[in-house]
């Protein structure tokens, strides 16, 4: 997955479909569109596409129910477009798996570092180290994750499948463990942005996290809270 990655616009105004595309397009990347989700399954039927722009919005069936499709049948890439105002549709949004979101109206320049920034990190999802260098696996309370291949195994060895927004919050997570880090410096490590008026983005992967990592999410003891301060990762991590 490179900067000729194909992309997927799923909206059901042809305008924003037709400006995007043609922007995208003007920068390196195949790019198709879909105005609903019958469309957006027929073209990923007959094509291998890497990240999906998909509406909150949409005739029939909306944006939430098609991101929960695409999150129980893959890892692809999902950006939400969102109403300035659907804060709560939003958090939603990142709960069903989508890896980023933004806001409507958008600036095409944002969008595409928003595009980029996913599809950067799941570049190697599932394909493993590429540069020949050594694979980097660490171990904290007898969970494995390999930052090469973003696998994250329990300690019974089962594989357990990580959003590229969960898995870069792990990463940063492990690479500052016993640091207490602020919802602005985790956005930073993991999204490479700065956060926005009454941005949950961090909240709600922490809680996702929880639910994959945690014995009792509601008490954990691998992510803790620290009030006023952000978050901290607790366990002891070991390089292998």
């Amino acid at each position: 997955m490179n900067e000729t990655g194909h992309i997927l616009v799923v909206d059901d105004q042809q305008e924003i479909c037709d400006l995007v595309r043609e922007y995208l397009s003007d920068e390196g990347f195949r790019v198709s569109t879909a105005n609903d989700g019958a469309g957006m399954r027929e073209t990923m039927a007959r094509d291998t596409v890497d990240l999906v722009i998909l509406d909150l919005v949409l005739r029939g069936e909306d944006g939430l129910q098609l991101a929960r499709e695409l999150r129980s049948q893959s890892d692809i890439g999902i950006i939400m477009l969102t109403g300035r105002g659907e804060t709560v549709d939003r958090i939603i949004g990142l709960e069903m798996g989508a890896d980023d979101y933004l806001s409507k109206p958008f600036h095409l320049r944002e969008l595409l570092a928003r595009v980029r920034s996913v599809l950067r990190r799941g570049s190697s999802r599932g394909g493993g180290d590429k540069s020949g260098a050594p694979r980097a696996r660490v171990k904290f309370s007898d969970w494995t994750l390999d930052l090469a291949s973003r696998e994250l195994m329990t300690p019974s060895g089962e594989d357990v499948r990580l959003t590229t927004g969960e898995f870069e919050l792990l990463a940063a997570f492990v690479n500052h463990a016993n640091q207490v880090l602020s919802r602005d410096r985790l956005l930073d490590l993991s999204r490479h942005r700065e956060a926005g008026p009454f941005d949950r983005t961090i909240d709600v992967q922490v809680g996702r996290l929880r639910r994959k990592l945690e014995d009792d999410p509601k008490n954990p003891t691998l992510i803790k809270t620290v009030r006023g301060g952000g978050y901290i990762f607790t366990p002891p991590v070991e390089s292998e």
